[in-house]
């Protein structure tokens, strides 16, 4: 995960998820159980739904932008599931500079899965399809469990999971750079406008010389 605070605000990039490695161990009602999401899933989530948000927490209040707001980029790669967020709120700002984020979440329904059991009899689950609600930068250790169901009707429901993973964050700070950049453009048009003497100048070097040169021939 990198990290880079500017003046006026901090840059995320990293990976929410890396498609076929297998979750901690969670709890459902059906016992505890292994998960992992297959590849180009999240690549087929993000075809379908052109505005994720972005929060912190998963806290609906603190929503910190969106991809259709152009602030939070995902796709797909060869690794896994790559954000990279550009966000100015102040406590997420004031986190990243203390070192205290600890990691990404994001808020999903899975729409197609298999169940399997390994070899030391945990189930798993593969997740072939979902539907990828939010994506969350995080201040408190990731619990990776699900934690709320959503009734629709009676004999109906969608589980909204969460799964949250810790990073080991890479530091840019930039923010001073950006300060003494300007600084520096500041004083170099400084020293180029010094440079710069008027036309009077000239003009005035010029007659004088004329009239000495008059005076030296008179002589």
């Amino acid at each position: 995960m990198r990290i880079e605070l500017r003046a006026d605000s901090v840059i995320l990039d990293g990976y929410v998820n890396i498609p076929l490695r297998e979750s901690r161990i969670l709890p459902s009602p059906r016992g505890q159980f292994v998960e992992e999401i297959k590849p180009k899933t999240f690549e087929r989530a993000l075809m379908k739904n052109d505005s994720i948000d972005l929060l912190f927490n998963h806290d609906r209040s603190r929503k910190l932008g969106s991809t259709k707001e152009g602030n939070l980029e995902l796709r797909e790669d060869n690794v896994g599931l790559r954000a990279i967020a550009t966000v100015t709120d102040e406590q997420v700002m004031k986190s990243a500079r203390a070192g205290e984020l600890r990691g990404w979440s994001f808020g999903f329904a899975s729409l197609k899965d298999e169940w399997s059991t390994r070899a030391d009899g945990m189930q798993k689950r593969s997740i072939e399809e979902l539907e990828l609600y939010e994506v969350s930068v995080l201040d408190k250790t990731p619990a990776y469990i699900a934690t709320s169901i959503e009734a629709r009707g009676e004999s109906d429901s969608i589980l909204t999971e969460m799964r949250s993973e810790e990073f080991q964050a890479k530091i840019e700070d930039n923010s001073s750079k950006t300060e003494d950049k300007t600084e520096k453009q500041e004083e170099t048009k400084k020293q180029e406008e010094s440079r710069k003497m008027p036309e009077s100048y000239y003009f005035e070097h010029l007659e004088k010389e004329a009239i000495l040169l008059q005076l030296k021939g008179g002589n």
